[in-house]
C-alpha cells in the first residue's frame, strides 16, 4: 500500500472567492491504533467501574497518555462506531475512492506489482479510473487530491494532484534508516531500496537530504532528533499550517506512520512515558514492547497537539474541522503490541478489536451543541469521501469510472464499482444513523445493525487484559504458542504461510474457526463475548445474513426496524467483491528505483516524472548499480526464482519464530 507522511491541498475556488462556509479540514490518520491505547477509551472503562476497578486496569489507564488527542474529543465529538477494513491499505483505499474495501481493494499487494494485461486495475490500491477524493474537490473548486499506489505517475501525490507531498510508498519503512523494514518480506529488490520520496512546484522524486536519510542521530539523548521520520514529517505539516494564505480554505491530510512497526521511538521518550506514568500514581513497565508503543503513542499525540496549536497560532482553528481515525484496530501479534481491550480481536480479522477504530471529529467547525458529545451512529471509513464531498457541494457519481467501465466490458476486465460513501455530517451533528442497511465488512463479514456475522477462521481471536503485551506474551511467543502475525509476509508478492501442522498454526497464530457462522449482537454485547449462532431464537437471522433470501431486514435504531430483501446476505454480497488480477512483483520497479538512488517509486511510463539528479554518479556507484541490477533480474527469472523463493520461505518463517520480538522488563527497568 502507500502511506502518505501528509499531503497539502490548497483549496482555492476557481475564479470566484472562498465561501467560508466551507471549512478547512485537518484528516488525521494513525496507523495501527489500538482502541486500549486511547486515553479516552482508558478513562471511560475505569470510570464504568469506578471503586471495582483492578490494580491491572489503573496501571493501564496510567500507561495510556494522549492529552491532546482527549481534549479534542472532549471538544468534539466521539464516533464511538465507526468502522474500517481489518488491514490498512484497504482501508486507505476507501477513504480516497469512497468505496467499501470489498469493492476497491482488499489486499496489501506489493507496490512494485503490475498486472500487463489490465492497465486500469492490475496495480497495487485503487484504478487508476477510479475518481478519487480530492478531484471530487477540485471539482468544486478546490485543489486536492487523492493517493492509494505507485506503481505510474498517475497513482503517485503528483499525478493525483497534491501540491507538496512528503512520505513513503510502502505500508512501513524504518523510522531511522527510511529503508525497507525487515519483517521477513523479501520483494524482487531483495529489500535494498530506500522509500522516502517528495514533490513540491519545482522538484518530484527521492528525498536527497543527507540529514533526513541519516540515522546517525538515533542514539542522540535529544527529544526531537532531526532524522526521526515523524520529526520530518511534523515538521512539514507545521511549516504548511504557519506558510499558509488563510484566505483560501485548507485541506491537510496528516498520515502517520506511528504507531506501526517497526516499534522506533527517540530515547528521551520512554524517559518521558516512564515519568508520566510514574505521575499517575503507576509502576514501572513490565514489557519492552508495550513501553515501546506507549512512547509512540505519546510522540503522536504530542504531534497532534502541535498541528491543533499551529491553526490557533495561525486564527484558522475556529474555521477547521478535523477528522481523525485509525486504519484498522490495533496489531495484538508480536511485534505489533497494541492493545485493543476490551475488543475481542485484532488487526487482521473481523472482530471489534480488527475493525472498530479509535475515531473523532473536532474543531472549531463542529456545532456548539454537539461538543463533548459521542455518537453512536455506525460510520464507515469509506464515509469521508461522501461527507466531503457533502461539505463541498459536489456529486458523488464516478463518472470516470463509468467511462472506464465500458471499455473494461468490451475487454472482459473487472468492472468498477460505483461509490459507497454515506454522507454523515448532517447525521453527526444531528444525532442520527445515516447507516441502516447492512455493511459488506469483508468476505467473512457482514454487519446488519446491531449483528455482525462472522465466518471462516479468524487468526488472533482473544480477549486481552489491561496490560498487555506483558512477560506471559514473551512466554508465550519463547514457546512458539503465539501470538504470530498470520502470515510472515510475503516473498517476492507470494504468500508465506508458518510452517507445521494445522493445529500447530492455529495455536501460534491465536485462530478461531467461525465455520459457517458465528453471530454476535455488538449492540448488546460489544466485547462478542456471547455467540448467538446456536441459539434457535436467532436461527431466522443467521440464515438470513449467511446466504438465504430473506424477507426481513432486522436493523436497529433506537427501536427502528426496517424490512429488505436478498441483497443482505454474505453469499449475495460476495458476488461482488473486486478481485482484479494486481500482477507479480516486477524486477523493472527495481531498475526504476536504482536509478533514483535506490528508492521506491513509480515505475511504469515515468519519462518526464523525476527530476534529475544534481549529483553524477561516479564510476564505482555506476559499477555497483549494475552489479545490483544483474543480480536482482536473474533472481526474478522464473527458474533461479522459483527455487530462491521456495528457500526463503523455509528459512524467513524459522528465524522469526526463534527471532525474540520482546523482552520482560522486570528486572531491567525502573522509574525515575
Amino acid at each position: 500500500m502507500a502511506l502518505l507522511a501528509f499531503a497539502t491541498f490548497a483549496l482555492v475556488p476557481l475564479g470566484v472567492a472562498a465561501k467560508a462556509e466551507k471549512p478547512h479540514v485537518l484528516f488525521i490518520l494513525a496507523d495501527d491504533y489500538g482502541w486500549g491505547n486511547l486515553g479516552v477509551h482508558r478513562r471511560e472503562g475505569v470510570a464504568a467501574v469506578s471503586g471495582r476497578a483492578s490494580p491491572e486496569e489503573l496501571q493501564g489507564k496510567a500507561e495510556v497518555h494522549t492529552p491532546h488527542i482527549d481534549a479534542l474529543i472532549d471538544a468534539g465529538v466521539l464516533l464511538d462506531r465507526h468502522y474500517a477494513y481489518k488491514i490498512c491499505s484497504p482501508s486507505r483505499s476507501s477513504i480516497q475512492s469512497g468505496r467499501l474495501a470489498v469493492h476497491v481493494n482488499s489486499v496489501n499487494s506489493p507496490v512494485t506489482s503490475q498486472n500487463y494485461e489490465d492497465p486500469v486495475s492490475g496495480y497495487a490500491g485503487i484504478p487508476r479510473n477510479m475518481t478519487g477524493i480530492a478531484e471530487k474537490l477540485r471539482d468544486a473548486g478546490y485543489r486536492t487530491h487523492r493517493d492509494a499506489g505507485m506503481a505510474t505517475p498517475e497513482h503517485s501525490p503528483r499525478g493525483r494532484g497534491y501540491e507538496t507531498w512528503y512520505g513513503y510508498y510502502q505500508h512501513a519503512n524504518d523510522y531511522w534508516h527510511k529503508s525497507k523494514l525487515g519483517t521477513g518480506e523479501v520483494d524482487a529488490c531483495l529489500n535494498h531500496m530506500k522509500d522516502l520520496s517528495m514533490h513540491n512546484a519545482t522538484y518530484c522524486g527521492p528525498v536527497r537530504d543527507a540529514i533526513s536519510l541519516s540515522a546517525a542521530c538515533e542514539m542522540d539523548e535529544e527529544s526531537d532528533p532531526g532524522c526521526y521520520e515523524e520529526h520530518l514529517f511534523k515538521e512539514r505539516v507545521l511549516e504548511i499550517i504557519q506558510n499558509h494564505n488563510v484566505t483560501s480554505p485548507l485541506f491537510l491530510f496528516y498520515s502517520f506512520h506511528l504507531v506501526h512497526t517497526p516499534l522506533q521511538i527517540p530515547k528521551a521518550w520512554l524517559s518521558k512515558i516512564d515519568e508520566v506514568v510514574k505521575a499517575a500514581g503507576g509502576k514501572a513497565f513490565d514489557d519492552q514492547n508495550r513501553r515501546l508503543y506507549s512512547a509512540m503513542v505519546l510522540y503522536m499525540d504530542a504531534a497532534v497537539g502541535a498541528a491543533v496549536e499551529a491553526l490557533k497560532q495561525k486564527n484558522m482553528y475556529d474555521n477547521t474541522l478535523i477528522i481523525f481515525t485509525s486504519d484498522n484496530g490495533g496489531p495484538i501479534y508480536e511485534p505489533g503490541s497494541a492493545s485493543n481491550y476490551p475488543l475481542r480481536g485484532s488487526k487482521t480479522n473481523d472482530w471489534e478489536g480488527g475493525i472498530r477504530t479509535n475515531a473523532f471529529v473536532s474543531g472549531g467547525f463542529v456545532p456548539v451543541h454537539r461538543r463533548g458529545q459521542k455518537f453512536e451512529g455506525i460510520i464507515n471509513v469509506a464515509d469521508w469521501y461522501g461527507t466531503l464531498t457533502e461539505l463541498a457541494g459536489v456529486d458523488m457519481r464516478d463518472l470516470k469510472a463509468e467511462a472506464a467501465n465500458v471499455w473494461l466490458k468490451e475487454k472482459g476486465l473487472p468492472l468498477l464499482h460505483p461509490v459507497d460513501s454515506v454522507p454523515q455530517w448532517q447525521n453527526i451533528i444531528n444525532d442520527q444513523n445515516g447507516r441502516k442497511d447492512a455493511m459488506h465488512l469483508s468476505s467473512q463479514a457482514l454487519f446488519m445493525w446491531p449483528y455482525k456475522l462472522v465466518t471462516g477462521k479468524q487468526p488472533l481471536t482473544a480477549w486481552l487484559g489491561p496490560l498487555y503485551p506483558n512477560c506471559s506474551t514473551v512466554k508465550s511467543r519463547a514457546k512458539l504458542q503465539g501470538p504470530q502475525p498470520p502470515a510472515p509476509d510475503s516473498i517476492f508478492g507470494q504468500f508465506t504461510p508458518w510452517s507445521g501442522t494445522g493445529q500447530e498454526v492455529a495455536q501460534q497464530t491465536w485462530s478461531f474457526d467461525c465455520e459457517a457462522g458465528c453471530l454476535m449482537n455488538v449492540r448488546d454485547d460489544p466485547t462478542e463475548h456471547k455467540d448467538l449462532a446456536k441459539d434457535p431464537k436467532y436461527a431466522a437471522i443467521l440464515t438470513q445474513m449467511q446466504e438465504t433470501p430473506g424477507e426481513r431486514r432486522y436493523v436497529f435504531w433506537k427501536g427502528f426496524v426496517r424490512w429488505g430483501g436478498e441483497e443482505e446476505t454474505l453469499k449475495k454480497m460476495n458476488q461482488e467483491l473486486f478481485t482484479p488480477d494486481r500482477g507479480i512483483d516486477r524486477v523493472e520497479a527495481c531498475d526504476v528505483a536504482i536509478e533514483q538512488d535506490r528508492t521506491f517509486g513509480p515505475f511504469v511510463d515515468v519519462e518526464g516524472f523525476y527530476s534529475p539528479n544534481p549529483k553524477s554518479k561516479d564510476l564505482a556507484q555506476n559499477f555497483e548499480d549494475q552489479m545490483l541490477s544483474a543480480t536482482l533480474h536473474a533472481l526474478n527469472e522464473s527458474e533461479l526464482k522459483s527455487f530462491f523463493v521456495a528457500s526463503l520461505k523455509k528459512e524467513v518463517p524459522k528465524a522469526l519464530q526463534k527471532g525474540s520480538a520482546d523482552k520482560c522488563l522486570k528486572k531491567d527497568v525502573s522509574l525515575p
